[in-house]
């Protein structure tokens, strides 16, 4: 059997439904944008270089501008799957060709098996802030078998969250709302000096969504649905998300987050009645963790298309409980870092080649789909340009090449300059470039 009712098919081979209307993508967005990750994370957002605080109305401003920017590129990123039918690694066939897709996916899988191990440490550890009495263990163990089950189950797991979830958190939100804005200390002093690394981090947290876009938008019932109901619904969740844990890092303190980030959640637990509406903020993350299981099983679909998902979502369950019971996870920033500057270039390459340069229409994503290796070039040029771009600091020795290689070629980065925007830059133009250069060759043929 390979297809269920209303269901993701359990292989390749099976057709997918479209049942999914911009309210189910809207309401899975916007819960993938209120994280409980974010709430620590507005403390890249506020200090991204670690020494050049930015001043509030700054960082709220680098909030919007990045979440527009990579919700836009996740949007457009998902309407390839909603017009084929295929999930995100599927649909790098068509760019790559069908071996050279494996590379991408490759990384995909490690990435969102980290993702994955990371949203089931952070839901072990804002519970265990609430029932201190039991172990972290229980709750990763707890969490993962919750979110394996999602994954069992996908799109009845999206309406769940519309119908269900989604009430919830909104009323959650206003409420800690009330509560942070009104008991946070003025933030005073800071400048705009860190506002482009600022933007590379909010992008590089959308974009880290967009290998998955076409996973769940495959399923929808237009691609305007699926389009709106990402840029909607993530952007309006992630500002506010951010927004909220600028207030929270207040309160808690910026070196008492820096240290544990985790000590972000107490001013939402002291809230009055604050337990119980985290403890909702804390049920709904399952739903990050569910994305990342379930967007790791249709990559693995893309190396061996006639496995059952059941078989791939549970055994990636299992693995990603068991990082998560050894890894101490402590910060992500670089991560992040790294994420963008791997898909961002990508996603500008596909973005030409998939809407620019015409190719929609003749996007072949067969088992055997020829390798396209000039699609390789721009990739990996906009790779290069996003490191000799960023201001964002990740791990020294990797910055350390950077910087040498800047020295190297005589490139000087400019203040004003962004590792996603000069990354995607270059391989736009670049794939353009190549496009055309080749357009001719193929009118002849």
């Amino acid at each position: 059997m390979t297809h269920v009712a209303d269901e993701v098919p359990l292989t390749l081979e099976g057709t997918p439904p479209k049942t999914l209307g911009v309210l189910d993508q809207g309401a899975l967005w916007a819960n993938l944008g209120v994280s409980l990750l974010g709430f620590s994370g507005a403390l890249y957002l506020l200090n991204p270089l670690g020494n050049a605080p930015l001043s509030l109305i700054a960082a709220l401003t680098a909030t919007v501008v990045g979440s527009l920017i990579g919700t836009s590129m996740v949007g457009l990123a998902a309407i390839p799957g909603t017009q084929t039918g295929q999930p995100s690694m599927v649909l790098l066939r068509g760019l790559f060709g069908a071996k050279a897709s494996y590379v991408p996916t490759v990384l995909n899988i490690v990435q969102m098996l980290g993702w994955g191990a990371f949203e089931l440490w952070v839901i072990a550890k804002a519970a265990t802030a609430i029932f201190g009495g039991i172990p972290y263990q229980v709750w990763v163990i707890a969490a993962g078998v919750l979110t394996t089950a999602l994954t069992i189950w996908p799109l009845g797991a999206v309406r769940l969250i519309r119908r269900y979830v989604t009430i919830g958190v909104i009323v959650s939100m206003i409420w800690f709302t009330w509560f942070l804005v009104s008991e946070a200390p003025a933030h005073t002093g800071g400048n705009w000096t860190a506002f482009p690394a600022a933007v590379d981090y909010v992008i590089a947290l959308s974009v880290s969504w967009v290998p998955m876009a076409a996973d769940f938008a495959r399923h929808s019932r237009s691609s305007k649905a699926a389009f709106t109901g990402v840029v909607g619904g993530y952007t309006l969740a992630q500002v506010a998300c951010l927004g909220l844990g600028v207030y929270a890092v207040a309160i808690a303190g910026a070196n008492a987050v820096l240290a544990d980030g985790t000590a972000v959640f107490s001013p939402f637990v002291a809230a009055p009645v604050g337990a119980l509406f985290f403890a909702i903020l804390v049920l709904r993350e399952t739903d990050q963790s569910f994305a990342n299981v379930y967007s790791t099983t249709v990559s693995l679909q893309n190396l061996m298309p006639r496995v059952d998902r059941r078989v791939f979502s549970t055994g990636i369950g299992v693995l990603t409980v068991a990082i998560a019971l050894v890894v101490d996870v402590t910060s992500y920033g670089a991560f992040l870092g790294v994420i963008g500057a791997v898909f961002v270039p990508m996603f500008a390459v596909l973005a030409v080649d998939y809407f620019v340069l015409g190719r929609a229409d003749r996007w072949n994503t067969a088992e055997n789909a020829p390798l396209r290796w000039t699609m390789l070039v721009p990739w990996a040029l906009g790779f290069v340009a996003y490191w000799l771009t960023t201001s964002t600091p990740t791990v020294p020795a990797w910055d350390d090449f950077w910087t040498g290689t800047r020295e190297v070629i005589g490139f000087t980065r400019q203040s004003w300059m962004n590792g996603a925007l000069g990354g995607a830059l270059v391989a736009a133009l670049v794939t353009l470039l190549i496009g055309l250069l080749l357009r001719p060759r193929v009118a002849r043929r």
